[in-house]
């Protein structure tokens, strides 16, 4: 070992040089401590000076920054806070349609021509769920009535046969690649169908990573809301929705909009 490497490695045990047998080889078992200790001193020495780990750049893709946020909602716009009423009237009609519905969901029936696409693949549940018409950011595509619904295209709506069958560790994935999307992209009713319908699926207690996920989800509606330049009623009325399940259902109550 070098006089350098030991300043900043210092020896814990001495090691000295024995008189090995002839025929030693370093590449096998040690059969004594001998051996063992000058296995040791070769590989140490062996070892190059700097180490650079080989990291694939694309698992790093869009997830090498995570912004935190601990503030709540912002207001909706003025005229467009819904009430308390209302609030609790949408709470009371998603946990009546769940406890009503949830028991026969399994039952449902999958289309043969419905392949859903594996947990970790973000990019084929962006596609699946949206189509490629907004996923991929398309003005319109081909007009043809003989075709019928090319679902790859226009994106499967949330079935009870598709989210049935879907576990709650797919159902995180998959909110986490929408609320990924929806990060940086406008609200669509296909995107709200979606993370309705998702919502639906989860399941209390929640898990860590879906707690996290659905109060980002509510700041990115609250946020959306206010940029709301045409005040689409429809729309702001959808945003009021996902922000109140998310705050009085799933019980994140400094989310929830302050009753008008």
């Amino acid at each position: 070992m070098e006089a350098g490497v030991e300043e900043l490695m210092p020896r814990l045990l001495p090691v000295g040089d024995w008189d090995l047998a002839e025929d030693f080889d370093p590449t096998v078992p040690p059969r004594t401590p001998q051996e063992y200790l000058k296995r040791v001193q070769i590989e140490a020495a062996r070892c190059p000076d700097v180490v650079v780990a080989k990291i694939d750049p694309r698992k790093l893709k869009k997830k090498q920054t995570v912004n935190i946020s601990i503030s709540g909602c912002q207001p909706a716009p003025e005229g467009y806070s819904p009430t308390l009423r209302w609030q609790q009237q949408q709470v009371a009609n998603f946990s009546a349609s769940l406890n009503k519905h949830r028991n026969h969901w399994r039952s449902q029936h999958l289309d043969s021509n419905v392949i859903m696409p594996k947990s970790e693949d973000e990019e084929g549940w962006k596609k699946f769920c949206l189509g490629e018409r907004i996923h991929s950011e398309i003005d319109a595509l081909p007009n043809n009535e003989n075709i019928g619904i090319d679902y790859m295209k226009v994106g499967f709506p949330p079935l009870l046969s598709i989210v049935s069958r879907m576990n709650q560790a797919t159902v995180t994935s998959v909110l986490e690649y929408l609320i990924s999307w929806f990060g940086e992209k406008k609200f669509t009713p296909e995107l709200g169908r979606w993370l309705y319908a998702l919502l639906a699926c989860l399941e209390k207690p929640l898990l860590p990573e879906a707690h996290s996920l659905i109060r980002q989800l509510a700041r990115r509606c609250s946020e959306v809301r206010v940029m709301e330049e045409n005040k689409n009623e429809e729309q702001i009325s959808a945003l009021n929705l996902i922000i109140c399940l998310v705050s009085r259902y799933f019980d994140q109550r400094d989310l929830a909009d302050e009753p008008s």
